[in-house]
């Protein structure tokens, strides 16, 4: 229990450094709001008109999930970028000198993260209301937003381990090219149905695509569905995958921490 408090301790103070970060520079955080709208704005009235939705579903109603899955999607770059700059500019061997617990360091690392998506998501939130968007139920709202932080957490872990394993803020430009098909190989914009037989059946399993149906489903929002297995228990597997990245992730980041040297 000591050393679970001391790790809590370290990881609080690592992440006040991030919110101290956030107080001096705010248009950064600002534009980390405004960003994911300004996309979400231009899907809705650009190509809402040319895009097939389920039948009679307004488009809005459909896009603003999937939206909101994407941006906790996209969060894993800005994790590994801020991990690796640490890495590279010495400020994490400067935490490793100091008698801090790994796991608290990077602790602290995903709660600043974590509340940084919580202000971004809220704010997507805010315009997908704006534009008409509503949830069916004020607790299936609640349930939905918990799944998407729940992937937003697991894939922090994700992030920072890929931070440490690469050292150098230019490789998060790989990564951030990565999202983009691991983003759109998924049920948020296209029916895995359209897709060749075995791209739908790699879009099903994509973790993405479980949230984003469980989140459609728990918003009361219309969706793709589908015959398979995966398909058809969205809501357990959007707990079971970020469950089980976050455990995996989250050894291999404090493992990898431990041994920077090497």
């Amino acid at each position: 229990m000591t050393a679970l408090r001391w790790a809590l301790a370290d990881g609080w103070t690592v992440a006040r450094r991030d919110l101290i970060h956030w107080a001096n520079q705010p248009m950064t955080v600002l534009f980390g709001v405004l960003f994911p709208v300004v996309i979400t704005l231009a899907f809705g009235y650009l190509f809402g008109g040319a895009v097939e939705v389920p039948a009679g579903a307004d488009y809005f109603a459909f896009l603003m999930p999937g939206m909101y899955g994407m941006t906790m999607l996209f969060g894993l770059s800005s994790t590994m970028i801020a991990v690796s700059t640490d890495v590279s500019k010495g400020v994490t061997d400067r935490f490793r000198s100091m008698p801090m617990a790994p796991s608290g360091v990077l602790i602290g690392r995903a709660v600043a993260d974590l509340l940084n998506s919580v202000l971004i998501l809220g704010g997507l939130l805010l315009c997908g209301l704006a534009v008409g968007w509503r949830p069916a139920t004020a607790q299936g709202a609640l349930g939905a937003v918990a799944l998407l932080l729940l992937l937003r957490f697991a894939l922090l872990w994700a992030g920072v381990y890929l931070g440490l394993l690469a050292r150098d803020p230019g490789a998060a430009v790989a990564i951030q090219t990565m999202e983009f098909p691991i983003g759109f190989l998924s049920n948020a914009f296209v029916a895995p149905a359209t897709m060749p037989g075995w791209l739908g059946a790699i879009s099903e399993w994509n973790p993405l695509s479980s949230t984003v149906a469980a989140a459609r489903e728990l918003f009361g929002n219309p969706g793709w569905g589908g015959g398979s297995w995966v398909a058809q228990h969205a809501v357990p597997m959007a707990v079971l995958w970020p469950v089980v990245l976050t455990a995996v992730f989250f050894v291999l980041s404090v493992r990898r921490y431990r041994h920077l040297d090497r």
